[in-house]
C-alpha cells in the first residue's frame, strides 16, 4: 500500500514564497512519474506540475515560471517550490502519482499540505 506524506505549507503574504515536500513510501519511487496537484474550496483538485522518472518537467500554466518541482530519489521525496504566490495558489496540496504520465493518480492520498496566500 502507497503512503504519501505531504508537509511544509502555511501561510504567506502575495508575493512570497514555501516549499512543500511528499515523502513516499510503499512503492520503487524512482520508477514513477510524480505530480503535485491542488484543489482549492470548491473546486476540482488539478495537477500543477509534473516530474517524470528521468527528470522531464511540466508545468500548469497558471503556475509555469514561479513553482519548481524536482525529486530526490535516494529519499523518495518530491518537492515544489512555489515562488511569486497569489492568493489564487491557495488551496491543498498533493503528491501523487502523475495521472498523465501513468493513466490514472495511486488510489490512495495523503493528507495534504494546506497553503494559504493572503493579499
Amino acid at each position: 500500500q502507497v503512503q504519501l506524506v505531504e508537509s511544509g505549507g502555511g501561510l504567506v503574504q502575495a508575493g512570497g514564497s514555501l516549499r512543500v515536500s511528499c515523502v513516499v513510501t510503499g512503492r520503487l519511487f524512482s520508477i514513477y512519474a510524480m505530480g503535485w496537484y491542488r484543489q482549492a474550496p470548491g473546486k476540482q483538485r488539478e495537477l500543477v506540475a509534473r516530474i517524470s522518472s528521468g527528470g522531464r518537467i511540466n508545468y500548469a500554466d497558471s503556475v509555469k515560471g514561479r513553482f519548481t518541482i524536482s525529486r530526490d530519489n535516494a529519499k523518495n521525496t518530491v518537492f515544489l517550490q512555489m515562488n511569486s504566490l497569489k492568493p489564487e495558489d491557495t488551496a491543498v496540496y498533493y503528491c501523487n502519482r502523475d495521472r498523465l504520465a501513468h493513466g490514472s493518480s495511486w488510489n490512495s492520498w495523503g493528507q495534504g499540505t494546506q497553503v494559504t496566500v493572503s493579499s
